[in-house]
């Protein structure tokens, strides 16, 4: 522990961000990181708990306060090396990740929380401006051939993983670059893409094959995600060529609206929105490019990805941004003593809403309305809820303009098309069914198919996905080598 009275003499150090007026000219990264002197005392707070709560609360069980001591310390090599045992990709949490961990921190009983997030954020841009982040090469080579499929940050864990243990890996990605939806679903002001390049250089250099623009099964023949795949390789040939497979692809199939109206022209999903703006930022050229310049544009969902287009329309220069969300707003505090260490349901406020939003709470779109077939504005009533159902309040009908519409309520489940292609069995919500334990963890019920990430727990967080990731990687080796040396 650095400081034993560190908690108690420092407060909290937040990150900066550049002027709302500047940030929105571009789409590059304005988080302002901590320096060495606030990375000091931020992890001075950390009171090296006997029980640290936050490693559990981390779904990929950072050693937490091992490495705050060490930035406490000054001893960066080893907090990134610390980092990295538990950790493939801390570039990516440390920018996009809501840091559970921080909710389950002690402090934040009653106090602030540790900036972990920050602290981590601090450790990897150190890491990788001193030139610390190099290809780890395995000792031997097994002749045993992995495939993986899907690039997000399950299959870029598990690929790194499996690599390092000897085994030849090749990752499929059905889009023209690797990332997933790291790649085409996060804005860049969020994580810039260079953030995935120089990882992927990395994995090259440590033995992964990667190919981009190939879908697994059939390529599918109407869409509305945009798809860049060029070619297709069958679930048979991939069981033929490969020892083993892991399924590693996101839960990209929306949530819909099913309202009059929405066959509109104008109304389309965030996954239809975001990854082209993506596509243009990296210097591509998309046709009919979907835009919110000059617009009223409502986003319906609540949560990141809505923020998400919140900031992307705000960056195209809309005349007005509002979102909806179907629940209650939530307290702006949330009962400490109540919830911790467990995440708590509370008000949070994005950047990108800071950029300029208006939020609607308990509220429902009824109908989406229009003229020659395009969106013009959405009917709308308000909603309050009784005893877990929800009713609408009479007399609160209301009806706003609106020229593009997004809708963002989350993804249900995987495209089926891959899963079924396997013959992979189904759980009840429509994702790869693999259990998690320790006998025959994310196997699926078809030889040699495994299954992690969103396509077999659904849509969640970016860290969740590393953990599933790295954790099928050992499963995997422990299936093609009887054992193995791959951490848990």
């Amino acid at each position: 522990m650095g400081k034993i009275t560190g908690f108690m003499e420092y407060e909290r150090i937040e990150e900066g961000y550049k002027p709302v007026p500047e940030r929105l000219k571009n789409y590059r990264e304005f988080v302002i990181g901590l320096d060495d002197a606030q990375a000091n005392k931020q992890a001075a707070r950390c009171m090296d708990c006997g029980t640290p709560f936050c490693n559990n609360g981390c779904p990929v069980n950072n050693i937490i306060p091992d490495f705050n001591d060490m930035v406490f310390r000054a001893d960066w090599k080893n907090a990134i090396d610390t980092l990295h045992s538990t950790n493939n990709f801390p570039e990516f949490t440390g920018r996009i990740c809501p840091a559970p961990c921080e909710a389950a921190c002690t402090l934040n009983v009653n106090d602030d929380a540790v900036g972990i997030k920050s602290i981590e954020h601090a450790i990897i841009d150190r890491a990788w401006s001193e030139g610390w982040v190099k290809p780890v090469m395995p000792k031997h080579k097994t002749g045993k051939k992995v495939a993986v499929v899907g690039s997000g940050p399950a299959g870029m864990a598990a690929a790194q993983q499996l690599a390092r243990a000897g085994h030849e890996v090749t990752l499929f990605e059905k889009n023209d670059r690797i990332g997933g939806l790291l790649r085409y679903g996060i804005p860049d002001f969020k994580m810039e893409k260079v953030h995935i390049d120089r990882r992927v250089e990395q994995m090259k250099a440590e033995g992964v094959n990667f190919r981009t623009g190939v879908m697994v099964g059939a390529l599918p023949k109407d869409s509305k995600v945009t798809n860049w795949a060029k070619e297709s390789v069958s679930p048979e040939q991939l069981q033929k060529d490969f020892d083993a497979v892991i399924l590693t692809g996101g839960a990209e199939q929306s949530r819909d609206l099913p309202v009059p109206g929405r066959d509109l022209d104008g109304v389309h999903f965030a996954m239809e929105f975001l990854p082209q703006q993506n596509k243009v930022n990296a210097g591509d050229k998309v046709k009919g490019q979907l835009r919110a310049d000059g617009k009223h544009v409502i986003v319906i969902g609540g949560g990141d990805t809505g923020s998400d287009c919140v900031g992307t329309s705000n960056r195209h220069g809309a005349v007005s941004v509002t979102q909806f969300e179907l629940m209650p707003q939530p307290p702006e505090e949330e009962n400490r003593p109540l919830t911790w260490p467990y995440w708590p349901i509370k008000l949070r406020t994005s950047s990108s809403h800071e950029e300029g939003c208006e939020r609607e709470f308990a509220i429902s779109t009824k109908e989406l309305i229009g003229e020659k077939g395009k969106v013009t504005g959405l009917k709308t009533v308000r909603v309050e809820w009784k005893d877990g159902k929800m009713a609408e309040v009479p007399g609160s009908e209301q009806t706003l303009k609106a020229d593009l519409v997004l809708l963002a309520m989350g993804f249900v489940s995987p495209v089926a098309s891959v899963l079924e292609a396997f013959g992979v069995e189904k759980d009840n919500r429509g994702n790869a069914k693999a259990s998690t334990d320790f006998t025959g963890g994310y196997a699926t019920n078809v030889p040699k198919v495994f299954a992690a990430g969103d396509i077999r727990r659904g849509q969640s967080l970016v860290v969740w996905a590393i953990r599933e990731g790295r954790q099928a990687a050992r499963a995997v080796d422990e299936f093609l080598m009887g054992y193995s040396d791959l951490p848990r």
